[in-house]
């Protein structure tokens, strides 16, 4: 067990012009503070934060620091209050213990959102100081190497899988990678402990087996760059356990098929040298292609900067190579930490503390008023996934997630780029929107003024920032739409019974309905969850209205919804963006022109239908989802709808070109065609198009049905 002598003397081992009255005085503080507390393993509460403040003087973490992880606990676990703190120890020592302590337990609905809502505290309070979150790291790390401490398995798992999920990817994006290493091996021993032992056990045999190879690499590697007058130090390093495990589920390899679990180190002077020795290696052996990553020209995000290649090394063995300076050695250990190494005996300033993008996509993520379970699963696409470095027109460089599109850049260069895009160009060609990016291409976005987020989008952006913008539009544009669709289907109901409408009458109803506004009454008739009648029958409880007969097929029911006179006129769905609060069935492709039907969905809105579709059937016994509805004027509307042919051509040369041809001159855009059936003699399609009204359509099919070798060409009625 440290004592408070151990650590002052291990922090004057970096800073000498330590004053040890400060730590001291914070170790007596919380040693008081924590007096009668003990961890699950029988010892002193404080011993644990002390062990955290000597994690960070081994990364040589300004005094600042390491007062905060001496105090972290004190503000949740004792009586100490941030006014104490401030008193005590000033007011910075304050604002970092009260980032750092454990987050203040909510009531949650269930484990998962309340660990959402402090991963939300913690990147808030990260944001204003990034020392909180290398202190949260220490202090995970020890809590780690003491897990055994905690009886209940289950528990241990859980902590040790939350660890992977989001501490360790952390630890990965300051550069801690020292910490992240030991955080990986400390959870995969809880996690798949059998899987480490064997592992573990192979490394030995391994390790016996062929120390004299990893010294004869090393020594020829020496004998080489002394010919060539390069002073470099070589270090053999063995691969972690957990990155060898995550390598063979990746390739889907046994352990013996792995041919480069040593990795070696070649530490040079300078920047210069780094190239001369990467000329050096490839003039020496052969290189293996699709192995090199040169991260000192584009360091990554997290301040790393290296030269990675694969040879056929001495032996003909296949090594992996790292080629750095030592201070670039140093940065790849520290990481962000570097940042605050004591220097010239001052304190370096935390001006550093919001320079990383990545903190800056969570943050943007936490913004958006989603749902905890929604932060969550955004907050783990932007950890996890490896990276892909892409360019903009001006040259900057992007890092995205692997497998992002144009959509995910246009997002990672600014929200507003993102909400409106409408193309692409990569290097220099216009591509589609959902295209994947490659390492090096080149992203030019086209924007619209009048474009908004497609929800079409969601299926295929992969970082957490497009993917939170473009559900938190298509959650207030639905919700808009479901207010407007909702009130109508009321006002509607106030017509038919011959009442006025009237706001005041709506809110008298609130609390019976638990709901704080109006406006939530017409979203939820809007989307399905309360009908428009039984919210009529609630404000009129004593009104009596007439029981229509129920009709005896769809048909009926159909003819029966349409207005008898102007003050029941049906209810327009211009305006309305397809997918939001209505739907067009896929069953009978309604277009504008057709006679229509709404069949209203609990939590979807409206489904709209021809008039003659033959899945209303299905709904007929059902008559309060029925909905009589128009289109409204829309000679005016720019959207283009879907309409169906089937279509039934002569098996003879030209003859799909013709119908391609033919639908283009017309006006129609094929979106969709599917082969339906085909012979010697004849094809059968079922053919998509973007038309604009039911005339536009009819006037294709007049063309093609003029057309040479079309024997059948026919609106699809059925899906």
């Amino acid at each position: 067990m440290i004592e408070q002598y151990d650590l002052v003397k291990q922090i004057k081992t970096y800073n000498s012009d330590l004053q040890p009255g400060f730590i001291e005085s914070a170790y007596q503080y919380a040693k008081k503070m924590h007096e009668g507390q003990f961890r699950s393993s029988g010892e002193p509460y404080y011993t644990h934060p002390i062990e955290v403040a000597n994690i960070l003087a081994d990364l040589k973490m300004d005094v600042g620091t390491i007062v905060t992880a001496i105090l972290h606990d004190t503000l949740e676990d004792t009586d100490a209050t941030y006014e104490d703190l401030k008193n005590a120890f000033g007011k910075e020592i304050a604002d970092l213990v009260n980032g750092v302590s454990k987050l203040t337990q909510i009531e949650s609905k269930n484990r998962e959102d309340k660990q959402a809502e402090n991963f939300r505290k913690l990147l808030l309070a990260m944001s204003e100081d990034i020392r909180v979150l290398i202190v949260k790291l220490a202090d995970r790390l020890h809590n780690m190497r003491t897990i055994e401490g905690i009886s209940l398995e289950k528990k241990r798992h859980r902590i040790s899988l939350e660890t992977l999920e989001i501490y360790v990817p952390l630890a990965e994006r300051i550069g801690l990678h020292k910490i992240k290493e030991e955080l990986e091996d400390l959870a995969f021993n809880q996690l798949n402990p059998e899987a480490r032992e064997s592992i573990s056990n192979r490394l030995s045999f391994l390790r016996a087996e062929g120390s004299n190879i990893v010294k004869t690499i090393i020594k020829e590697l020496e004998k080489l760059f002394n010919s060539e007058g390069i002073k470099a130090e070589i270090i053999g390093r063995e691969k972690t356990r957990y990155s060898i495990w995550k390598k063979m589920q990746r390739k889907n390899v046994a352990f013996e098929q792995l041919s480069d679990i040593m990795a070696f180190r070649i530490l040079v002077d300078t920047s210069d040298e780094c190239y001369k020795a990467l000329g050096i290696i490839h003039g020496a052996y052969p290189s293996v292609p699709g192995r090199f990553k040169d991260y000192i020209s584009t360091p990554k995000p997290n301040g790393y900067s290296s030269i990675h290649t694969t040879v056929m090394g001495p032996s003909r063995q296949r090594i992996e190579i790292q080629i750095r300076t030592h201070k670039m050695n140093d940065q790849a250990d520290l990481g962000v930490a570097a940042h605050w190494a004591y220097k010239d005996g001052k304190d370096p300033s935390t001006k550093d503390a919001k320079k990383y993008r990545w903190l800056r996509e969570l943050l943007d993520i936490l913004e958006q008023e989603q749902a905890p379970e929604d932060f969550w699963e955004n907050t783990k696409l932007e950890l996890f996934q490896d990276q892909v470095y892409v360019f903009s027109p001006k040259g900057d460089l992007i890092e995205l997630p692997s497998g992002a599109t144009p959509v995910d850049f246009a997002y990672a260069i600014h929200s507003d780029v993102g909400d409106k895009c409408v193309g692409a160009k990569i290097n220099s060609r216009i591509a589609p929107l959902n295209s994947r990016l490659s390492n090096g291409d080149q992203i030019e976005v086209i924007t619209s003024k009048t474009q908004t987020p497609s929800p079409t989008w969601e299926r295929f952006v992969v970082t957490g920032k497009a993917r939170s913008h473009i559900r938190k539009f298509i959650r207030n544009q639905q919700r808009d739409e479901y207010i407007i669709l909702g009130k109508a289907m009321l006002q509607k109901i106030f017509k038919q019974e011959g009442y006025s409408f009237n706001e005041k009458t709506v809110s008298n109803i609130l609390e019976q309905f638990k709901l704080n506004e109006n406006n939530d009454i017409y979203a939820n008739i809007g989307s399905g969850i309360l009908i428009a009648r039984d919210v009529f029958k609630a404000i009129f409880p004593d009104h009596e209205t007439k029981i229509a007969k129920r009709p005896s097929t769809a048909m009926d029911q159909a003819v029966m919804v349409k207005p008898l006179n102007d003050s029941d006129a049906p209810i327009p769905i211009k305006g309305l963006i397809p997918g939001m609060a209505v739907h067009f069935a896929r069953c009978c492709h309604p277009l504008p022109g057709d006679r229509i039907v709404g069949i209203v969905t609990t939590g979807k809105g409206v489904t709209i239908h021809t008039i003659d579709c033959e899945t209303l059937e299905t709904f007929a016994d059902t008559p309060e989802r029925w909905l009589d509805v128009s289109w409204g004027d829309d000679s005016d509307s720019p959207q283009s709808h879907v309409g169906r042919l089937e279509i039934t051509f002569q098996n003879e040369p030209g003859a799909l070109s013709n119908m391609s041809t033919v639908i283009s001159k017309n006006g129609g855009n094929i979106v969709n065609l599917k082969v339906t059936n085909r012979s010697i003699d004849f094809w059968e399609l079922s053919v998509d198009i973007n038309v604009d009204d039911t005339k536009h359509l009819n006037n294709i099919i007049a063309a093609l049905r003029a057309t040479p070798l079309m024997s059948y060409i026919d609106r699809s009625r059925s899906r």
